[in-house]
């Protein structure tokens, strides 16, 4: 798990996840981030941010505790204010996230926690594969290695970004004083409390408003903990899909379909009889259940997507980002590919195909940081160089196009 460990199989074109997505989307950084810390220098600024955080319900000591002393994580800067490196199309985008090490290792951590998954069906609702495809998605299910090198400590994260970022100042303070309140609350020590940038934490990336307010304490140690076991983590992820995107049981998020083109909504029921029918031919679960038409790229898979499409979507604004997720959770749990190609595609490529093509590279001299069949960024970065080198267009997709011209190349 070299390559994944190196760098997250994160989207580089969308914002971070959870309630962060929805804040910091529009956000326009200013070409300096020093005007705030001129102002005002850190250590000052922490002794002034003092009395807000006491009158919200954080004690002195907590306070002193965990910000005496505490130094800004400046990188967060350059993190927020760096452009997309690459513009993926659709069936790329599907391609990376919904690749065979995803899928395997989400059939393998199905298996694993079988009975977990029943549990949180029984209690709220949520259906594993919209946990699975959203684990998955958010941290490789977990994956150590990921935590280990590519979190990093949110108090520094955020007191930076609350002192020295003007344009969201309120939101950044906000956040601090929620990781605050987890530390008084007795929920986490400020060491363990690893994340994004952001401040998103844990197997699938709460923002501390979310880990206050809607974490679940599901394995009855005394506290709601985003980390270690997934218990507490995927729970508060079903509370979260069910009070904030409206979540409905038994309703699938919606299916690729054959037929007219899809527009508006009506009941499954209503599209069968239009002659708008699932693409695998079986029937619909749920007739009774609304859903409308979505057609992302003219001449690609058509769907209809529900309520639940929407829940997933309500994580991150997107609907690529939403749609990644369903697709992954019906592969981890044995569906098939779409049955329509998009424009254009490609097959996705094996991990055995990646593995090839992350060798060829470095052989070539363009560093992949491992070998392991996973593409990050690190990756992309030397399939871009590559391509570059030999006229094509620089997309940083590995896929077996690319692979053909690696062969080439010898």
């Amino acid at each position: 798990m070299q390559q994944e460990g190196r760098e997250p199989d994160i989207d580089p074109t969308l914002s971070r996840r959870a309630l962060i997505a929805l804040a910091a989307a529009a956000l326009v950084w200013p070409q300096r981030v020093d005007a705030q810390s001129a102002a005002q220098p850190f250590e000052q600024w922490i002794f002034d941010f003092r009395p807000r955080a006491l009158a919200r319900g954080v004690t002195g000591a907590t306070y002193d505790r965990v910000m005496k002393g505490l130094k800004p994580d400046m990188g967060v800067f350059a993190l927020q204010r760096s452009q997309p490196e690459f513009k993926e199309q659709l069936w790329q985008y599907l391609n990376r996230r919904v690749s065979e090490w995803r899928i395997v290792t989400g059939r393998e951590r199905a298996k694993q926690y079988a009975p977990l998954f029943d549990k949180l069906e029984g209690d709220f609702g949520v259906s594993r594969v919209t946990l699975l495809g959203l684990w998955g998605m958010e941290t490789a299910y977990g994956d150590p290695i990921v935590f280990q090198n590519h979190m990093r400590p949110v108090f520094p994260c955020l007191a930076a970004l609350a002192w020295g970022e003007p344009r969201r100042r309120k939101y950044w303070e906000t956040e601090l004083i929620n990781a605050l309140r987890i530390v008084e609350r007795g929920w986490a020590e400020p060491v363990d409390m690893r994340g994004s940038w952001a401040g998103a934490m844990g197997h699938t990336q709460w923002m501390p408003e979310v880990w206050l307010n809607i974490g679940a304490d599901y394995d009855g140690d005394g506290r709601a903990n985003p980390f270690g076991r997934p218990d507490d983590a995927l729970a508060g992820t079903c509370r979260y899909l069910i009070q904030r995107g409206r979540y409905r049981r038994g309703e699938p998020w919606g299916y690729e379909v054959k037929g007219a083109t899809p527009s508006g909504s009506r009941s499954y029921a209503e599209w069968q009889r239009a002659g708008i029918v699932r693409a695998d031919g079986r029937p619909y679960a749920v007739p009774s259940a609304r859903a409308r038409g979505w057609v992302p790229v003219a001449g690609g898979p058509k769907f209809l997507i529900g309520a639940n499409f929407d829940a997933v979507k309500s994580y991150n604004p997107s609907m690529n980002y939403a749609l990644a997720i369903c697709h992954l959770g019906d592969r981890v749990m044995g569906g098939e590919p779409f049955v329509q190609d998009f424009p254009n595609s490609e097959p996705a490529p094996t991990l055995a195909e990646i593995q090839e093509i992350q060798q060829r590279l470095t052989r070539l001299g363009f560093d992949t940081g491992g070998t392991d069949g996973r593409v990050g960024l690190q990756t992309m970065r030397a399939v871009a160089n590559f391509q570059r080198k030999v006229n094509m267009r620089p997309d940083g997709y590995a896929g077996v196009r690319l692979l053909a011209r690696l062969r080439q190349a010898g």
